[in-house]
């Protein structure tokens, strides 16, 4: 059974429609997608670094449409996990791993892996939306579009734009 290692943020959990929203909360300007193209989220969202740090954030990040019903479809053909480099923010650990249990009930707690480089990673395929994570991976590879890669050349990497795209790929 082949395996995927699949991101989290930016892949399952929609961090920039958070960033977006918590930014309009504090500023009252709404950024669009296209507002931050090419920028990371630490650019594009001045507080960005102080929103990550405060409870809540991960926890209640909306979840990227699509991405549920087919991951349950993946986790059924496939070998699943989701590796997230939380250990960047250490105080998300127990509001990511509570955002899986009650969004992707399907799996388990064996199938989250908590790091700090996915250069560890050993799987076939992997999805995620940075190329520091995709460039070290030697299996297939799946960019997810963000607004932040959405203008770079996709390089060595598949690019999807949505999780029904992930399906028609891998299903």
């Amino acid at each position: 059974m082949e395996r995927i290692a699949i991101d989290m943020d930016g892949v399952l959990a929609d961090v920039y429609a958070q960033f977006s929203d918590w930014h309009y909360k504090v500023t009252g300007i709404r950024k669009r997608p296209e507002d931050v193209y090419g920028l990371k989220e630490m650019e594009a969202f001045p507080d960005a670094r102080k929103y990550v740090y405060t409870p809540g954030f991960f926890r209640n990040a909306p979840v990227i449409e699509g991405s549920r019903e087919i991951m349950e479809a993946l986790n059924d053909r496939y070998e699943v996990f989701i590796v997230s480099a939380a250990m960047e923010f250490p105080q998300s650990l127990p509001e990511k791993q509570q955002w899986l249990n009650e969004h992707f009930p399907f799996l388990t707690w064996q199938q989250i892996v908590f790091c700090g480089s996915k250069a560890i990673v050993k799987a076939d395929i992997m999805i995620d939306d940075h190329f520091k994570n995709l460039d070290l991976f030697s299996g297939r590879t799946l960019l997810f579009d963000q607004p932040h890669n959405h203008l770079a050349p996709d390089g060595n990497h598949q690019r999807v734009f949505s999780w029904k795209e992930v399906g028609g790929f891998l299903l």
